[in-house]
């Protein structure tokens, strides 16, 4: 019960400085409004700063757990078992903080040309490094340093743990990356995934998942509101985050099966895209309108379109418009 109630106040508190980060940042975005503005799958503008938000109040809150001592406020009592976790929140803060940086660098320095591994990596091979490139080196040297700074705790004892670790955490973050295509959806996915988290591991799961869970959440009405998405900023941080509390909690078989699920899926991504397998699957498709608004209509009847200025049905369906962080190619 101690530890529910811990997990459950890191969760508001990280809300709640995600929410505030938000205000800020959309108040007076760093570089201004335009650096941050994207076009949506309908063609619309939205914001990218959510990303930095939900990274913000979910690494914030991790620290708070990781400095020894700290803890939500009301829970003095607590504070060796705060000492205790200290570790791993200060990994999961790092394997954040990292991805989040790594991931902004993508947002604002990327030109959108190269996509996936494979994109990337093909560019490498011929001598062009891109920021997508740049990024995943950056997640594999973040993973590592956070799975290193796990130390002596239970889960990262062996030198295999290390890798695990660290492959949890860089993958993770590259892989709920690949599913901002579409509103609400990586936070669904996200929560999905702290749920099994949390079952797999009651106790260690839930405070590990409680601030990269809450930070999501509590931007997840304008995420499906289309007025704002993660990014690579916010996806990397909550993938990495949520790819240690799998470190941190589970045991060695089940995080060596989650590394090999993420692997599949990753692979997958090359060959398959994501959206059309859950547009295809009906409970999925519900999942993922869950919450959104009605899908957007590609064409309308000729005599309406007649009546339009001209230039209207274009924007609205989408075409003549720039390219979209959440339009699969």
């Amino acid at each position: 019960m101690n530890r529910a109630l811990a997990a459950a106040l890191t969760s508001v508190a990280a809300a709640g400085a995600a929410r505030a980060a938000y205000a800020v940042l959309t108040r007076r975005p760093p570089g201004g409004e335009k650096a941050w503005t994207r076009v949506n799958h309908r063609g619309e503008p939205v914001t990218l700063l959510e990303g930095p938000a939900v990274a913000a109040g979910a690494v914030l809150a991790q620290i708070l757990r990781g400095v020894p001592g700290g803890h939500p406020p009301g829970l003095a009592q607590y504070s060796e078992r705060a000492r205790s976790s200290a570790r791993p929140a200060q990994a999961l803060a790092l394997a954040g903080a990292g991805a989040f940086g790594f991931g902004v660098y993508d947002d604002l320095a990327g030109s959108g040309k190269r996509r996936g591994l494979r994109g990337h990596l093909g560019a490498l091979a011929n001598g062009e490094v891109t920021t997508g490139a740049v990024k995943l080196g950056g997640l594999g040297v973040t993973g590592l340093a956070s799975a290193l700074l796990l130390g002596s705790s239970s889960n990262a004892r062996e030198p295999v743990d290390v890798v695990i670790n660290a492959g949890l955490m860089a993958g993770g973050a590259n892989l709920l990356n690949l599913f901002d295509l579409r509103p609400g959806r990586a936070i669904k996915v996200a929560t999905l995934s702290a749920a099994l988290i949390k079952a797999g591991a009651p106790e260690r799961g839930g405070q590990a998942v409680a601030a990269p869970l809450g930070a999501a959440l509590a931007l997840l009405p304008d995420d499906l509101g289309e007025r704002a998405m993660l990014g690579d900023a916010g996806a990397n941080a909550l993938g990495a985050m949520l790819g240690g509390a799998a470190a941190v909690s589970l045991p060695r078989p089940a995080r060596i099966a989650l590394l090999a699920g993420i692997v599949a899926l990753t692979g997958a991504s090359e060959k398959v895209s994501f959206t059309k397998v859950i547009e295809r699957t009906p409970p999925l498709r519900w999942l993922d309108m869950l919450g959104r608004r009605p899908p957007a209509v590609a064409h309308v009847a000729p005599a309406a379109r007649e009546a339009e200025p001209p230039g209207v049905a274009a924007v609205r369906s989408g075409e003549d418009s720039k390219a979209s962080p959440r339009r699969e190619p």
